[in-house]
């Protein structure tokens, strides 16, 4: 499966890579198997995330799964970004070789963890 124009645009160009200073929500997951590891920073205002960085290391994918995450996530309600898929996060991908879907768990994994600090802060 060749790699779409989304994947490709987003490998040569990553979005939003970083920390969020004084960020409400942190997360860090790590895949166990592979290594890889993400880790995601987001500001909220009012239950919205107004900002939004990442940080992966590992494989390609690991590194365009974090930067469409934290493209889509500015502007959505905490509840809007619960509701995101590892399916929704690989079709706006354009899609997935089947050995690298491992990275679209890995983001919304490490997605789900920051949020579930949040409900634990509220």
């Amino acid at each position: 499966m060749p790699y779409s124009e989304v994947f490709k645009d987003h490998l040569a160009n990553p979005r939003s890579v970083g920390e969020v200073v004084g960020a409400d929500l942190v997360a860090d997951q790590t895949n166990p198997v592979c290594g890889d590891r993400l880790r995601l920073t987001l500001r909220l205002l009012d239950g919205v995330i107004t900002e939004s960085k990442f940080l992966a290391y590992g494989c390609a994918p690991t590194l365009v799964c974090g930067s469409v995450l934290v493209d889509i996530l500015n502007g959505m309600t905490i509840d809007q970004a619960s509701q995101i898929s590892r399916r929704q996060l690989i079709d706006v991908i354009g899609g997935l070789p089947a050995r690298k879907t491992h990275a679209a768990a890995l983001a919304i994994e490490t997605l789900r963890a920051a949020l579930e600090s949040f409900d634990c802060e509220s």
